[in-house]
């Protein structure tokens, strides 16, 4: 189903109406990311919505920001129980205290990445060859979970002892920072971000 709206423009049907949806689709979903706290905000994102709604936490990502200390890996890589136990606490948060484990598991292994490869962007971006994948979908039904580079790179992560990187949040994650424009056809943001890929030098920006 299309979804536009007053100024007629179409856009993917997960949009929905809801404004920081909209906004979110519009202005960075399948835009190319290669900052590693940035990275390390998707990746924790990720990981905690498995169950839920991206919406959902979309409207809790600024408190995400404030309790996980702006996503710096060094710092969330340090937290101990008594900081497990506050995160548990926080109601802005999702209060899973696996999730929220992981993501310090997370920040430790995402280190060790940075350590052994220079960033985790140039570990991330390899497994696309350093250049965004370019899906030409006509609806969102034709729009894969997961595929075989999401499971190659789940598979890796967990060898690395990441945690909630199955291969279908490996395939979010990979959306969301723009490894593949999977905005469909119709979606005014499909070329949109297909141009801004090809005028990004990805090993550059590494």
């Amino acid at each position: 189903m299309k979804n536009g709206d007053s100024k007629g423009l179409v856009r993917c049907g997960w949009a929905g109406n809801d404004p920081l949806y909209i906004e979110y689709h519009d202005t960075e979903w399948g835009v190319p990311v290669t900052d590693d706290r940035t990275l390390f905000e998707f990746l924790t994102l990720e990981g905690a919505q498995a169950g839920l709604s991206w919406i959902t936490i979309l409207r809790k990502r600024e408190n995400y920001r404030q309790a996980f200390d702006k996503f710096e890996p060094l710092k969330v890589a340090a937290y101990n129980e008594a900081k497990i136990n506050q995160l548990i606490d926080n109601p802005g948060i999702i209060r899973n205290r696996r999730k929220v484990a992981a993501a310090i598991i997370n920040a430790q292994a995402f280190l060790k990445v940075q350590a052994e490869f220079g960033s985790f962007a140039k570990y991330l971006w390899s497994f696309v060859d350093y250049q965004p994948i370019q899906n030409n979908w006509e609806t969102l039904k034709d729009v894969p979970a997961q595929t075989d580079i999401s499971q190659l790179l789940s598979g890796d992560l967990q060898k690395r002892g990441f945690k909630f990187v199955g291969p279908t949040i490996c395939y979010a994650l990979m959306q969301a920072i723009g490894m593949v424009n999977d905005h469909t056809l119709d979606c005014f943001r499909h070329t949109v971000v297909r141009d801004l890929a090809r005028n990004t030098d990805i090993l550059n920006r590494i």
